[in-house]
């Protein structure tokens, strides 16, 4: 019988390549799979043997067999062989799925974070990932979170949670007796898009989100790009317009300024003289009101411009759009498309632009898509 728990660990570096390669690309026609590896047919052989024998591969069937002979039969992973919960936490709700190997979603569930000290916090993600377990035995749980985090444990600063310093890895790892993979919620989700989404055909891309604040992602070479201030909200500061208001830091015309949900409500609020929430200036704008029309034109207009910014200085191959504010980028879509224009060449590439819709399953997903990882590689951090 397999041993899903340990399902990665006994493996070697080569059958972890193999095994990892069907995973992200499967199923996979044994030459194929021996082309993209630069492995010998009889290496393949070697290799897979063992690896099928133990349940990690399986050999599927070709619906459409060449030449109307003998079916071929394509390697792949079973993708229900481990199951990993994944967490998408915020300052007031944690929300949880369930997932495969694949990172498809099988189950979800929300939890309300009434505290925010880490002691509560540790207990309703616990019982969240308790909820989800029923009947199953998750490999291990991945968290996502609006902050800088080191080493998949360490919660060096949490704006929304007012933390610095807390070993959420740690303390979670304590209370459900499962490998805890920690990461900033952008990070993980640009994981998740890396090994299992819109940025798996690629080399490269970037991805850009609006909402309470503004974020980038960067993968270059298949490798997301980090530094010692990731997580901080470095982008949020780039300087967009010389003449537009300033943000809470006193940098004028920053993208957080112009492109974070409260600036723009806050904005539409002193121009319509009443109070008004993010979702009513689109739906004003949408309508045709000259005034919220304005502002939110403004604003996609500096989205376009930072949009082509990053364009222009990393040359990625694709760029993904989300975020809890990303409906502006279908509200305003031609002034986003004109500030784009006006940042770049006429000579330049078009842009592959996609826009997720934001969902906070999305970045629970991307969590999860981490503890795959640290699992599957074999990296996860051991306490």
């Amino acid at each position: 019988m397999l041993d899903t728990a340990s399902l990665w660990t006994p493996l070697s570096s080569t059958s972890r390549r193999v095994a990892l390669e069907v995973l992200l690309h499967g199923p996979l026609a044994r030459t194929e799979l021996a082309q993209r590896l630069d492995l010998s047919t009889a290496s393949l052989t070697r290799i897979t043997k063992p690896l099928l024998d133990a349940g990690v591969l399986h050999e599927v069937s070709d619906p459409a067999p060449r030449g109307g002979g003998r079916p071929m039969q394509p390697l792949d992973v079973d993708p229900g062989l481990q199951q990993f919960v994944g967490i998408k936490l915020t300052g007031s709700r944690a929300y949880g799925v369930l997932t495969n190997l694949r990172a498809d979603i099988l189950a979800t569930t929300v939890r309300e974070i009434t505290a925010r000290d880490p002691q509560s916090v540790v207990d309703a993600l616990a019982g969240l990932v308790s909820e989800l377990s029923v009947g199953r035995t998750p490999a291990a749980v991945g968290v996502g979170l609006g902050g800088a985090v080191r080493d998949f444990t360490l919660v060096q600063r949490a704006p929304f949670l007012h933390w610095h310093g807390v070993d959420l890895g740690l303390l979670l790892t304590e209370r459900t007796g499962r490998p805890v993979a920690i990461a900033n919620d952008l990070d993980a989700l640009m994981e998740a898009e890396r090994w299992f989404g819109d940025g798996r055909d690629v080399h490269s891309f970037a991805a850009l989100t609006i909402g309470a604040g503004v974020g980038g992602g960067l993968v270059i070479h298949d490798r997301l790009v980090t530094g010692p201030d990731s997580g901080i909200g470095l982008l949020g500061h780039f300087p967009i317009d010389p003449l537009g208001p300033s943000c809470p830091e006193g940098h004028r015309g920053c993208a957080d300024a112009l492109l974070s949900s409260k600036a723009i409500h806050t904005q539409a609020a002193m121009v319509l003289g009443r109070a008004v929430t993010y979702d009513e200036v689109l739906d004003l704008a949408a309508a045709g009101d000259p005034l919220a029309d304005q502002i939110v034109g403004r604003s996609a207009h500096a989205f376009g411009t930072l949009i082509a910014a990053v364009a222009n200085i990393a040359q990625p191959e694709r760029i993904l759009l989300t975020g809890e504010g990303i409906r502006l980028a279908h509200v305003a879509q031609e002034r986003l498309h004109a500030g784009i224009a006006q940042a770049r060449q006429p000579e330049a590439s078009p842009l592959d632009l996609r826009i997720l819709d934001d969902d906070p399953t999305l970045w629970a997903r991307g969590a999860a898509a981490v503890a795959i990882q640290r699992t599957v590689l074999d990296s996860l951090l051991r306490h």
